[in-house]
């Protein structure tokens, strides 16, 4: 008899054994009908397509992000990068069929493309030129109040042939033109550094930016929207111009408003284009019914201030968009701090407070940060390094593509609940689909649930990653 029952029990625990053995389908490779891409810190992953800890929403005490289509916001302009003139440099001096397989990469909408949907580029150069040029450059001593000498020519050997490859590949790209200093005879100080706008050239500046506008329209390029100077706080780039809230308010106002109405042009018109630490800049100038009737909105940076101030902006002027035009990212780069700051702060931080877009300084540089002017930055981190037909793919790369790959322009922000650990923004886009872009934004492995009404998921992911899932 006790024969009888040590069999029965060696054959139970046999049958156990075989049925622990048994290959079943593990949580993660479950049917679950979203995307889930991943870019982790030690680079493992690159923007990678995973089902690696991902599976149907189950009852646990995890985070919740909880997604609702019901509440929306700002409708988004795009993503992207500042093609400075260096980058079309760059990408020009490429061999034909490497700056055709790039620039599809990074401006096509296929499966391999991230889908850049807006551009920011210099009226005349910006401090990552080579040199410093306007297109209406004189002799010292020399005026040209009608602007006989105006010429794009600066731009026909690089800038304007790359905008016509990538107009090819993508016609409804959005780009937003800046100038950084006005020609030097305009200014107090005859200088690119630095000086202000000379009042008596007022005019003749805003008739400036029309045959800008109208000159890049003749090269099949629409500037969508013009800020009326880069960083008009900031007196030490080269080049630079120094413009304060009155001068800019009554330049709109009086001459650039009124010139862009008579001359039936209808590029936008957005303030400021520096720091957040200065809110009091636009709206000061929006408060002026005159001068705001003009306005399109304010564009920031954010080298100083909070992100949360964009808001205050908004908030102050509801009827006039808010642009995050500008950060850079320091060379040689740090791929852990910077996809997390960057993410957290502009990525999330920038549409959670009303912005239209979002983008970073800037495309391209070559191994050495080059090229830019005396003066200029020498440590700006492209979001690709180009060496030659040599392609380096750095952190603002992954920073922007895990937005602009998946929010093409046209999307609505939607409303997700807010969250230090799990910083997150979520869209609609017009084709239906739901994005929420998420940061593990802690040091450990951390799971959590997003609670979407057509399919809520759980997930893990590594510490300090990012994740756009897509449904």
């Amino acid at each position: 008899m006790k024969f009888y029952f040590t069999l029965l029990l060696l054959v139970a625990l046999q049958a156990c054994n075989e049925d622990e053995m048994k290959t079943y389908p593990p949580p993660e490779v479950a049917d679950v009908n979203v995307d889930f891409y991943l870019t982790s810190p030690d680079e493992s992953n690159l923007l990678t397509l995973t089902t690696s800890g991902l599976f149907p929403m189950v009852t646990n005490t995890n985070f919740t992000i909880n997604v609702s289509e019901g509440t929306t916001y700002q409708e988004m302009d795009g993503f992207g990068y500042t093609l400075t003139g260096g980058s079309a440099m760059l990408i020009n001096n490429m061999s034909s069929a490497t700056r055709s397989e790039l620039l599809q990469e990074l401006f096509g909408t296929d499966e391999n493309s991230i889908g850049i949907s807006y551009l920011r580029i210099s009226v005349g150069s910006s401090d990552l030129d080579a040199t410093t040029f306007s297109y209406n450059d004189l002799p010292s001593g020399q005026t040209d109040e009608n602007l006989d000498n105006f010429s794009l020519n600066p731009d026909m050997a690089n800038l304007v042939p790359v905008l016509n490859e990538i107009l090819a590949i993508n016609p409804t790209i959005k780009i937003l033109a800046t100038p950084w200093s006005a020609p030097t005879w305009m200014k107090t100080n005859g200088s690119t550094i630095g000086g202000e706008l000379l009042p008596q050239y007022y005019n003749t500046y805003a008739n400036y930016f029309v045959k800008y506008i109208k000159a890049m329209a003749t090269q099949g390029i629409t500037i969508d929207a013009i800020t009326i100077q880069n960083e008009p706080e900031n007196p030490y780039n080269n080049p630079s111009m120094v413009m304060n809230a009155e001068q800019q308010r009554d330049f709109i106002k009086d001459n650039l408003g009124p010139t862009f109405q008579a001359e039936n042009i209808t590029t936008k018109i957005i303030l400021f284009d520096h720091n957040l630490d200065h809110p009091e800049y636009p709206i000061s100038i929006l408060n002026d019914a005159a001068a705001k009737s003009y306005i399109d909105g304010s564009a920031f940076h954010l080298y100083a201030g909070q992100i949360s101030n964009m808001a205050l902006v908004h908030n102050a002027h509801p009827d006039k968009n808010v642009y995050f035009t500008e950060q850079w990212i320091q060379a040689p780069g740090d791929f852990y701090s910077d996809i997390r700051w960057h993410v957290r702060e502009l990525m999330v931080g920038a549409p959670r407070n009303w912005s239209k877009n979002v983008l970073q300084w800037n495309l391209a540089a070559d191994p050495s940060n080059n090229p830019h002017t005396d003066g200029g930055c020498t440590e700006c981190l492209g979001a690709i390094t180009i060496d030659g037909n040599s392609v380096q793919r750095n952190p603002g790369y992954y920073i922007i593509a895990h937005s602009s790959k998946f929010v093409p322009v046209g999307s609505v922000r939607i409303e997700s609940n807010e969250s230090f650990e799990f910083p997150n923004v979520a869209y609609k886009t017009p084709e239906d689909k739901i994005v929420v872009v998420v940061l593990n934004n802690s040091d450990v492995q951390k799971s959590l649930n997003i609670n979407v009404q057509t399919e809520p998921i759980s997930v893990t992911m590594p510490a300090g990653s990012v994740a756009t899932f897509v449904w």
